[in-house]
């Protein structure tokens, strides 16, 4: 008799991937002997959303029409406050009714923006390393991916260096780019290396999409947490902004990732096709949660919030970057974001250290990962899980920190990860 199992068999979208990053870190965590884990790899924050956006949140609760369907394109209040905050930006006044759209969470927001524009054989440009999420929502659109690796510093292994030194090859770009082409994929800040993208890469990377007639969609989640210039490619130029839909998210802004509130910015001949993805994928997204993120924009000024903010995150970074001086391993500096690549050349791992199978056949960067939960109780992530595998090797040395956590937990990871100096050579 046929099992379940063998008589449903999964669609090939989902069927025979391997164990995810996400996983293999949580099984490590379960099982070492260091408890409880100082869990410095995936990026939720430590800490609540400020006071004024949590009472928003209650507040929101209470009311009838905030607990219904919210419309399939966002709670007007919403719409109407990211127009004020993103219009001076783009040196005009933003249509909220056709300009933007609410999504649940910006990885629904891309997802939608994929499912809009991606049909079978188009092919779609991403910059490694990636978010993994783009992975799928491309391949599910029934897009076509091409690669184009960022190089690190070149001498990353030995010195510390801004991670503006990762470097975006524009010929490497230019060969990338055929008739099939339909969209390129930006991130800025970036996530895991912390690079901002600028203005001059940004110019350069326009050039090719306005010649070539591509779609940018720039997932912009980081952009209240930025430490050099920020620039928005859907600025520099009508051309561009007619080309460009931006991300955000208010979930990386607010400090929730769980609220699960994004949106999507750009013109309307792109805006309303993303609209209806969106209402064919979900209908609609989180009703009170959208009025609490408006009513964080509409008073995040007179809080003072976005300066604080940024002003505190780079403080983060700093006092967790202080324990990688100490041992003397090199790390990328953030430009943006809450993420720090350090690299682990130098660690030495033990000749006869068991591995499991499933993390034996990765990457070195995996076992580093596992290494680090198992002997000093630190959770990071491998960041070759953002690579192809041909391009795996420019990762293995790598692993990826996130800093978005309360200043007692930092102090406990830099003091557990005192224990890697027996294991640095120098």
């Amino acid at each position: 008799m046929t099992s379940a199992a063998e008589a449903f068999r999964p669609a090939a979208r989902v069927a025979g991937q391997k164990q995810d990053v996400w996983s293999i870190v949580n099984e490590a965590a379960a099982s070492s002997p260091v408890q409880p884990i100082v869990n410095m790899g995936q990026g939720f924050f430590g800490y609540n959303p400020p006071q004024f956006v949590i009472d928003a949140a209650k507040q929101s609760l209470d009311r009838v029409d905030c607990n219904q369907y919210a419309p399939t394109k966002g709670r007007p209040r919403l719409k109407k406050a990211l127009a004020d905050a993103y219009s001076p930006f783009y040196g005009r006044t933003l249509n909220p009714e056709t300009e933007i759209t609410i999504t649940t969470g910006a990885n629904e927001g891309m997802l939608s923006a994929f499912m809009a524009f991606i049909e079978s054989g188009d092919e779609v440009i991403i910059f490694e390393p990636f978010f993994d999420q783009y992975i799928s929502n491309i391949e599910m659109a029934g897009g076509v991916i091409k690669y184009v690796p960022m190089h690190p510093p070149v001498k990353g292994a030995i010195e510390t260096s801004s991670a503006s030194e990762w470097r975006i090859d524009i010929e490497e770009l230019k060969k990338a780019i055929t008739p099939k082409t339909k969209m390129i994929v930006l991130n800025t800040p970036h996530n895991p290396v912390g690079k901002v993208l600028s203005k001059e890469e940004l110019e350069a990377i326009g050039e090719l999409c306005v010649k070539n007639n591509i779609l940018i969609l720039s997932d912009e989640v980081y952009d209240r947490l930025y430490y050099v210039p920020f620039t928005r490619i859907a600025t520099l130029s009508p051309e561009l902004y007619n080309l460009t839909l931006t991300v955000g998210s208010g979930g990386k802004n607010f400090y929730a990732t769980g609220w699960r509130v994004g949106w999507l910015i750009g013109p309307e001949h792109l805006i309303k096709y993303v609209s209806a993805a969106h209402t064919r994928i979900c209908y609609s997204s989180v009703s009170p949660l959208q009025e609490a993120t408006a009513i964080g924009f509409e008073e995040a000024d007179k809080h003072g919030f976005w300066d604080e903010s940024k002003k505190e995150m780079q403080g983060k970074v700093r006092k967790f970057n202080e324990i990688w001086d100490e041992l003397g391993l090199p790390y990328s500096d953030p430009e943006g974001g809450y993420f720090v690549v350090v690299n682990m050349e130098k660690v030495k791992l033990p000749d006869d250290y068991v591995f499991p199978p499933h993390v034996a056949e990765r990457p070195r960067d995996f076992k580093l990962s596992w290494f680090l939960i198992m002997e000093v109780g630190v959770a990071a992530i491998p960041p070759t899980e953002f690579y192809t595998k041909e391009n795996a090797h420019i990762a293995e040395n790598y692993l990826r920190f996130a800093v978005c956590k309360n200043d007692d937990v930092l102090e406990e990871a830099k003091a557990r990860l005192r224990g890697l100096k027996k294991f640095i050579q120098a």
